[in-house]
């Protein structure tokens, strides 16, 4: 289970925090900015990774009876 959390402007995606890699990687000059102030706050990223627990781990088994 991997947790995704993406950010666009224009339709165009510029940051993207995978709990997989368990940070944050920009595509743009913007991205790559945001990504190091976030990255650099181990709350934050803390945080997003418990959003996982929270949210994935918890609905596993209603997406798979669904299936």
């Amino acid at each position: 289970i991997e947790y995704i959390r993406s950010y666009y402007y224009n339709k165009m995606e510029y940051i993207r925090f995978s709990s997989s890699e368990g940070k944050f990687v920009g595509y743009n000059e913007v991205g790559l900015k945001q990504a190091e102030a976030w990255n650099s706050d181990p709350s934050y990223l803390a945080q997003l990774n418990a959003d996982k627990e929270r949210y994935c781990h918890n609905n596993i088994g209603i997406d798979y009876q669904a299936a």
